[in-house]
């Protein structure tokens, strides 16, 4: 596959594409998704942005009500881009990882890396030490941005050096003085905030974006700079349809595609501004987008749901568009939420992979139940188990092509994902006659919790780290809340006894092992797990016994010889 002239000195994220011949077909359907050769896609969104809208323009929103223009965040923006590459010797195609909440700070360091043609590897900063470790392998970051709150875990694993190299670490938001020569704003008041953007291809890395995988190794997905751009041109443009006075707000972390699409670059490619919240409920979240005067909610089913038991749908109402992604969105949600608020909620599905939502439905154009058509700019089918297509009213796997599409870091799961040119996203799917996609389940390992995914193996080898577990298997099983939550069926040592106590200490030990979000809010204690006659563990009867309980309502099944159960 022929690529354009890279602007990379650091060559790392160019050699490690998976083979051309394993790519998903591409396709660029739309006008605007004709990019030119050269871009920079930080470029795109601030600098055009600022002679097209004006520096005065609000960019960037706090829950206090602080400001940041479009002029600032442009000004900030190139202050990172100078300290990377003046003060820390970052050169195009270095990775820069970046570790803190929804804050502008940390849009200004997104926006940094980019323009210094460096690749960007944001982390969720919930995640532990051992996770950031990992991630750090696998990209090998040469400076790592974080948050002072959030600096700890980060430290322990950039002190461990798994990367072969030192990981220089700045903080930001700790206030140590203008000469804190470890302070990221420190050193950028330093800095005259006039930086050129690196001349990168559009077909450069740009952004390095971890997802969760079915095994206990995070897959690495690799996206361009045209890519950051076309999400923005294909479901913004055209379900969304933003104007330069929508307020953008929602709670999903900019570490995820999902809230990076959301609360930066949609807003910024159309002159619109974005509320920031570090940390919310969903009712919270509510009033401070309610207070500011937000239009486009982004936020997940659980929310939306939250919001109306407390009886606070009047806080959604100002809204122009409540988007729904991130899990599945039931008929039984959708008609409560339009009942108690006249919104229709838009609802989605995306992938890291793809980086953001390619099939959805606004306006007249939703079905309640149905999660919608495909984005324009992307087209959508259903495979068999062969990777043929199958016709409409057929139950199967979910595909789909356009203008982005898998590149996994150096992993032979790129096999798997991609099957005859068609990113294959783990979804199992129906399709009527008229092109409407029906979400039936997950088809991998995968646990979609409260809009976050959750691998299940490594959970399980978080929970058998603990001294008493012998051995443990884990499933998602339906909640009404959530809509699915970790369930862990634990073996203990002989002599230990599976009680509430040892219940609580188990899913504390989880959370101090992994990001506290994936541990099992349902742990049940078991004699023996369920396996095949060559030893392999059958989740799938760990699966069918949880809905033969829910079925008669019994504790649990013959198979699993429990030694007791209870849900935290």
């Amino acid at each position: 596959m022929s690529m354009m002239p890279s602007a990379h000195v650091d060559t790392f994220t160019r050699h490690h594409l998976p083979p051309a011949d394993t790519w998903p077909a591409l396709e660029f359907t739309l006008p605007e998704l004709h990019y030119p050769e050269r871009l920079n896609a930080a470029a795109v969104l601030i600098d055009d942005a600022v002679e097209q809208y004006g520096a005065d323009r609000p960019a960037l929103w706090t829950p206090d009500g602080s400001v940041w223009t479009y002029g600032q965040l442009q000004t900030r923006s190139n202050q990172v881009a100078q300290v990377l590459t003046e003060d820390l010797g970052v050169v195009p195609g270095n990775r820069v990882l970046l570790r803190g909440p929804n804050n502008p700070w940390i849009v200004a360091a997104w926006l940094g890396v980019l323009k210094a043609g460096a690749v960007v590897v944001t982390t969720m900063p919930m995640l532990r030490s051992t996770e950031v470790s990992t991630l750090i392998q696998l990209t090998k970051p040469v400076v790592a941005i974080s948050d002072h709150r959030f600096v700890d875990e980060l430290a322990i694993a950039a002190g461990d050096d798994v990367a072969g190299s030192t990981v220089k670490v700045l903080t930001y938001g700790a206030g140590n003085g203008f000469d804190d020569d470890g302070d990221l704003v420190s050193r950028c008041g330093h800095k005259s905030g006039k930086f050129t953007a690196v001349d990168t291809a559009a077909d450069d890395v740009a952004l390095l974006g971890p997802t969760s995988g079915t095994t206990g190794v995070p897959k690495v997905t690799m996206h361009f700079h045209r890519d950051i751009l076309a999400n923005a041109d294909t479901f913004a443009r055209y379900i969304l349809k933003p104007t330069a006075q929508d307020v953008f707000a929602g709670s999903p972390p900019l570490a995820f595609t999902f809230g990076l699409g959301g609360l930066v670059v949609f807003p910024l490619r159309f002159g619109a501004s974005s509320l920031l919240t570090e940390k919310a409920g969903p009712v919270e979240l509510a009033e401070h987008a309610s207070k500011a005067g937000a239009s486009i909610l982004f936020t997940a089913p659980t929310a939306y749901r939250a919001i109306l038991k407390e009886n606070r749908g009047d806080l959604l109402r100002s809204l122009r568009i409540a988007v729904s992604a991130g899990e599945h969105l039931s008929k039984e949600t959708w008609e409560a939420v339009y009942e108690a608020t006249g919104l229709q909620l838009v609802n989605g599905i995306g992938a890291t992979e793809m980086l953001h939502v390619f099939i959805s439905a606004a306006g007249d154009d939703i079905r309640p139940g149905a999660t919608g058509r495909a984005v324009p700019g992307y087209r959508a089918t259903i495979l068999d188990d062969d990777g043929n297509e199958l016709g409409p009213g057929s139950i199967g796997r979910l595909a789909v092509i356009g203008p982005t599409g898998c590149r996994y870091l150096d992993d032979p799961r790129q096999a798997n994902y991609v099957v005859r040119g068609w990113n294959v996203t783990g979804d199992t799917f129906s399709m009527d006659a008229d092109g409407y996609f029906t979400y039936q389940a997950r088809s991998d390992n995968m646990i979609v919790s409260s809009g976050y995914n959750i691998g299940a193996p490594e959970v399980e080898t978080a929970i058998d780290q603990h001294p008493d577990v012998v051995e443990n298997a884990v499933i998602g099983i339906p909640d009404e809340e959530r809509g699915s939550i970790v369930c862990a069926f634990v073996v203990l040592r002989d002599g230990v006894e599976g009680d509430a106590g040892k219940r609580k200490e188990i899913q504390d030990f989880v959370k101090q092992t992994i990001a506290p979000y994936k541990y099992p809010r349902d742990v049940r204690f078991v004699h023996e797990l369920p396996r095949n006659p060559s030893g392999k563990l059958q989740h799938f009867k760990l699966r069918d016994g949880v809905l033969k309980d829910a079925a008669q309502s019994a504790a649990t099944t013959e198979q699993l010889t429990p030694a007791g159960q209870s849900q935290a």
